[in-house]
């Protein structure tokens, strides 16, 4: 029976056993983990395509990005086609599944970010810092409790597009293969996407094609963020308000986005030094903000998958179901 399973079930069902897997088990081990392997095969190809010539470099930063989209898109594609063709088809679709599920990450938001707060409540400050320096770039070595929580809840927000919707997107469009593209995409983007003198040249591609990828689904999820409060009965006019006032005020197209959406619905202010503020400081941060945020995320992750996912799924698998995994 499951063997003449329709492409839109088949989908529908592996998208479904990866979110159970996500919530039950959470990331696998950091060997395991695909996402640690593109990351470390951009550290490896940026070490050989480094050059002094500032052009030669961005030509090479071409090379990289594509590179280390194509040997996992396509590594991915080939291992499932030979799977579905040889495996049993109960073996593929969890295979299909656990592959999937490395993708986004939903469950660890929660395990990474409800522990900084905690360590805020008992007064832990260094332990806070410590732990935010596990889910964002910056230093905190000079931050007091008000930054260490505006990082944590831009992160947990920020991450909602970059860590869930986007890959999920793009798995409703062209199934694993290119939800695992756009995982190595944004990999490139956190490995060599800076602007600092070291990666500015061979980098530049890489962080090109992130806030390419995640145009869309970043004004998607910000739009049902907003949504997600009305029905959560927080903020959300202010949350409007906050977006269509600082959503550009961020470096990056996509980021104010969501981040500026979450400011306005807690009436907070979300600061990165010497970068952006957004929203007002009506209310000070606390760490009840950080569930909040969560709450929001999962509520927001709920609504795209029914209004997006899976439309898209349904769509696209008419079009392009007998050629796709």
């Amino acid at each position: 029976m499951l063997q003449n399973l329709p492409f839109v079930t088949e989908s529908i069902i592996i998208l479904l056993l990866a979110l159970v897997i996500d919530l039950i088990f959470g990331e696998p081990p950091e060997k395991l983990h695909p996402t640690v392997w593109m990351g470390k095969t951009a550290e490896f190809l940026k070490s050989r395509l480094k050059s002094d010539n500032p052009r030669i470099e961005k030509i090479s930063g071409i090379i990289l990005g594509l590179s280390v989209i194509l040997i996992f898109a396509l590594s991915t594609y080939i291992i499932l086609n030979l799977m579905k063709h040889y495996l049993n088809i109960l073996l593929y679709i969890i295979s299909a599944s656990i592959l999937l599920k490395t993708a986004f990450a939903v469950k660890c938001m929660g395990q990474l970010s409800m522990p900084i707060g905690e360590a805020i409540e008992e007064g832990k400050i260094e332990e806070a810092k410590n732990r935010l320096r596990r889910i964002v770039r910056r230093d905190p070595t000079k931050f007091d409790d008000q930054k260490i929580l505006s990082a944590t809840v831009e992160c947990v927000v920020e991450s909602t597009v970059d860590g869930i919707t986007s890959p999920l997107f793009y798995y409703s469009i062209l199934g694993i293969p290119l939800a695992i593209a756009y995982r190595a995409i944004n990999t490139l983007d956190s490995t060599v996407g800076y602007r600092d003198e070291e990666y500015v040249n061979i980098g530049w591609f890489s962080a090109r094609m992130d806030t390419i990828a995640n145009y869309i689904p970043a004004r998607i999820t910000s739009i049902l963020m907003v949504l997600s409060t009305w029905l959560l009965h927080e903020d959300w006019r202010s949350a409007w308000k906050i977006l269509n006032r600082d959503r550009n005020k961020t470096e990056s197209l996509n980021a104010g986005w969501t981040m500026s959406t979450i400011a306005g619905v807690f009436n907070i202010q979300l600061e990165k030094p010497g970068f952006y503020i957004l929203g007002d400081r009506v209310n000070p941060l606390t760490p009840k903000h950080i569930s909040r945020a969560l709450r929001i995320m999962k509520l927001t992750i709920l609504l795209f998958i029914m209004i997006v996912v899976l439309p898209l799924i349904i769509l696209m698998g008419g079009f392009l179901g007998p050629i796709l995994l």
